[in-house]
């Protein structure tokens, strides 16, 4: 069976929350997740998901997306005077320290994730 949506009224658009969109995004990048399966299930064209996702991805610095699982292995923790991390994405492998400009950062990660 089929669910019709009917908007009446002089607003014809429908309107997502941020919260929404950001879960809707977050469900259509979990591993195995189609786009186009999930656009549907919620009701939303799928270029329109397709677009949140871009945006997501390319969201400035200070806004609130948590989309990328992190996983902290123990031989890879560095010691607490070292003050290192290494950010693993797309198969490649960015280490940076305390020191690192978080403008070059962002942008070396957001070239990552395209």
């Amino acid at each position: 069976m089929t669910t019709i949506s009917v908007l009446t009224g002089p607003e014809r658009r429908r309107r997502w929350s941020p919260a929404e969109k950001a879960r809707i995004v977050e469900e259509s990048v979990a591993p195995g997740a189609v786009v186009a399966e999930v656009a549907r299930r919620h009701d939303v064209h799928a270029n329109l998901l397709h677009h949140w996702r871009r945006r997501a991805r390319l969201a400035p610095q200070g806004e609130r997306l948590s989309f990328l699982p992190v996983a902290v292995s123990p031989a890879m923790r560095p010691s607490p005077s070292e003050g290192a991390i290494e950010i693993e994405l797309g198969g490649a492998r960015v280490r940076v320290d305390a020191a690192v400009d978080e403008a070059a950062l962002g942008r070396v990660l957001r070239a990552l994730g395209r």
